[in-house]
């Protein structure tokens, strides 16, 4: 009897063709060490003034910015912030405000009642233990609501120009999958294993700096879907190269 695919079955099969996975990079460690370096030359040579595209003029717009942007996209948070922080400049004047009236700002970048709880308890608590002032440390970025590694990295690079750790979003957790520079990772989603993963690979004083140029080459040339390989500057070195149907 003649077997016939459904429907469902053909759109799985169509999926499975476009988002094909690069085999497993089999390289020594040193290997991998000398091909991330050369992917850091490539990368400086495409974006040397790679940097956030979050827009902020202090560590408290900063930080408000990059907690506004956990699932929406770095420029819905733009066209959200020049409002917020005119009603809201400081911590003070955010932990004062009304949460009806703060979801309503920040509607528009999504899961807006979990932010504003956290937006609002970041504030009160930058307020009582830290003067108003965004901390200048991990260990007390991270008591904050709403602050994980990847914030306070962000933070503490950005402005503060620390460079603690490398800021891993759902970008540089694609490329870094794709790149083959995580070994340990469950998946791209796996940030803290990837995390621990690239920073042997990188020089310290690069980290903040890397994270922004991959978010970059993430937006622009390596993206979730249709990734244009033919464009890539890191194309000799990426062993994903030709897997995207």
């Amino acid at each position: 009897m003649k077997k016939v695919r459904t429907k469902a079955r053909r759109k799985h099969v169509g999926s499975a063709v476009r988002t094909k996975r690069a085999k497993p990079v089999r390289e020594t460690p040193a290997a991998r060490q000398a091909r991330a370096l050369r992917l850091l030359d490539q990368l400086r040579a495409a974006y040397p003034d790679a940097t956030s595209a979050l827009h902020f003029e202090n560590a408290y717009q900063l930080l408000v910015a990059t907690i506004l942007s956990a699932q929406c996209t770095d420029e819905r948070v733009n066209q959200v912030t020049p409002d917020l922080f005119r009603c809201y400049p400081d911590a003070r004047a955010l932990a004062a405000a009304d949460r009806a009236d703060l979801e309503a700002a920040i509607r528009s970048t999504g899961f807006f009642r979990n932010k504003a709880k956290s937006l609002l308890g970041m504030a009160k608590l930058v307020c009582d233990e830290f003067g108003g002032q965004i901390p200048e440390t991990m260990e007390d970025l991270l008591q904050l609501p709403g602050v994980a590694r990847k914030t306070a990295n962000c933070v503490l690079g950005t402005w503060y120009r620390q460079n603690a750790g490398i800021v891993v979003d759902t970008h540089v957790g694609r490329l870094a999958e794709r790149l083959g520079l995580t070994t340990t990772a469950r998946d791209s989603k796996d940030a803290e294993r990837i995390e621990r993963d690239l920073m042997p690979l990188f020089p310290q004083d690069t980290w903040t700096w890397l994270a922004h140029a991959l978010m970059q080459h993430g937006r622009t040339i390596c993206t979730a879907r249709k990734p244009k390989c033919d464009q890539c500057p890191l194309a000799a070195d990426c062993p994903s190269v030709g897997t995207f149907a």
